[in-house]
């Protein structure tokens, strides 16, 4: 069996992963900022991560420890609270149960630990007041911002030198900063924004800093693998190294960083500006989550993948055509990691695998439907059973029994005239409406297709 391989975003090629402790592999990846609905090119993330940490669970068994966190303190969360007018406590549980109700619905399983930021606030303060004794911190009217050219190393993970990170980046503005590329990791708040107690006065931390703290609290100083999407790599997990790092006297912060691409909308890229934002509820709501989660895995994870209704139906038709050959689940173990998925995630070609042991399977080869099953739930599919998935497939289809039934009679009045267009039309109707008609010896039998 081969070694797991991933791309390291931190060396830009393609490594054999291997764990700092095999008795405690980790994994961490960036959570929700809960201020509004995740939206689809979230929803990447997520099952890419519940990808490898599924991989990771029959390579490793239980010595696999996966963390993601919730940001629930962030200025996006402060101006939407200000916008809908409700306090920044309902937003937040709101946005937080919604995310929740989508990872069941993609068949995420659950993380070992979920830890917020909030219920962290102690252990930020006492990062930033560590990394000011150490001198790579520096505290001016209550914010306190990461000095960026104490850490020589900085921008190793984007591969840029600061002249052209401080190019190609929006910086915030700031007269109280040495550096314009220097980052706060504690800042005021107003009278009534969210705000704790701390040595710089009532305030807040940035967003970079929890991540720092959570990830050290639940994985240690030095961990495996850091996951997240692309648009993360700077300046948030660029940032992370460097506050880490230095307070840390550590060569590595995460040994593996792994990132996934962005999801494009019908070729346009997803922005609230162009109002193609599509929500992991909305799109859950049209097709099953399985649907979604097999579409978000149709590209490499670290490609670009262009979100349309023509790929949806296309993963919609192949679950109605896999879910035939559903049987009960066996424990999945490292027997069941194909070459192929061990190759960075190589989800594409994992599919196209299942897509043979599927033929081979219908032709009645057992072994072969063991392995297609198996293949299915490593990847997270097959999470309802065949009954559930019907059911998901009536509840799409807006006709009754009874209309079925008196179609398939006109049908069967028809070509008992010899009028075999009209019967023609009715089976082309009933197609159209989900519903797929077989003439047998003695009888017509329907299902959905």
């Amino acid at each position: 069996m081969s070694d797991l391989q991933l791309t390291n975003s931190l060396s830009r090629k393609k490594e054999i992963f291997k764990p700092i402790n095999p008795e405690q592999v980790s994994l961490y990846a960036c959570g929700p900022t809960v201020y509004d609905k995740p939206h689809v090119g979230n929803a990447r993330s997520l099952v890419v991560f519940d990808v490898l940490f599924r991989v990771l669970k029959a390579l490793y068994g239980k010595n696999v420890k996966y963390v993601r966190n919730i940001t629930d303190v962030d200025d996006k969360i402060i101006e939407a609270s200000k916008k809908n007018k409700k306090d920044i406590e309902v937003i937040t549980n709101e946005v937080t149960k919604i995310f929740h109700d989508n990872c069941k619905s993609l068949n995420c399983l659950k993380p070992t630990e979920e830890p917020k930021a909030t219920d962290h606030i102690q252990e930020m303060i006492e990062m930033s007041s560590s990394l000011i004794s150490k001198g790579f911190a520096y505290e001016k009217k209550g914010h306190v911002y990461f000095e960026v050219n104490s850490f020589k190393e900085y921008g190793k993970l984007s591969n840029k030198n600061l002249d052209e990170l401080k190019a190609g980046s929006r910086i915030e503005i700031s007269d109280f900063k040495k550096n314009p590329m220097d980052f706060v990791l504690w800042k005021p708040s107003k009278d009534n924004d969210p705000g704790w107690d701390s040595p710089w006065g009532r305030g807040r931390p940035g967003w970079h800093l929890e991540c720092s703290v959570m990830s050290e609290k639940y994985l240690g100083k030095n961990f495996d693998i850091h996951g997240g999407g692309l648009d993360l790599i700077f300046p948030h997990h660029e940032n992370e190294i460097a506050q880490s790092c230095s307070n840390n006297k550590t060569k590595n912060f995460a040994n593996y960083w792994v990132h996934n691409g962005f999801v494009t909308i019908n070729k346009e890229k997803m922005s609230k500006s162009l109002g193609n934002i599509i929500t992991i509820s909305e799109a859950v709501t049209k097709y099953s989550g399985e649907v979604v989660r097999l579409a978000l895995l149709s590209a490499h994870y670290s490609q670009p993948l262009d979100w349309n209704e023509e790929l949806l139906k296309n993963q919609e038709r192949v679950l109605n055509k896999w879910y035939n050959l559903y049987s009960d689940q066996n424990e999945i173990t490292k027997d069941d990691v194909d070459e192929i998925l061990l190759d960075d995630l190589n989800t594409p070609g994992l599919i196209a695998k299942i897509h043979e042991l599927y033929n081979a399977a219908s032709k009645g080869d057992d072994q072969k439907k063991l392995k297609f099953n198996q293949a299915c739930r490593l990847i997270g599919l097959f999470g309802l059973t065949k009954k559930e998935w019907e059911s998901t497939k009536k509840k799409k289809i807006s006709i009754s029994e009874s209309y079925i039934e008196k179609k398939i009679e006109e049908r069967k009045n028809a070509k008992s005239k010899g009028d075999f267009a009209l019967a023609d039309k009715i089976r082309d109707e009933l197609l159209s409406k989900g519903i797929l008609i077989e003439d047998q010896k003695q009888k017509t039998i329907w299902k959905f297709k």
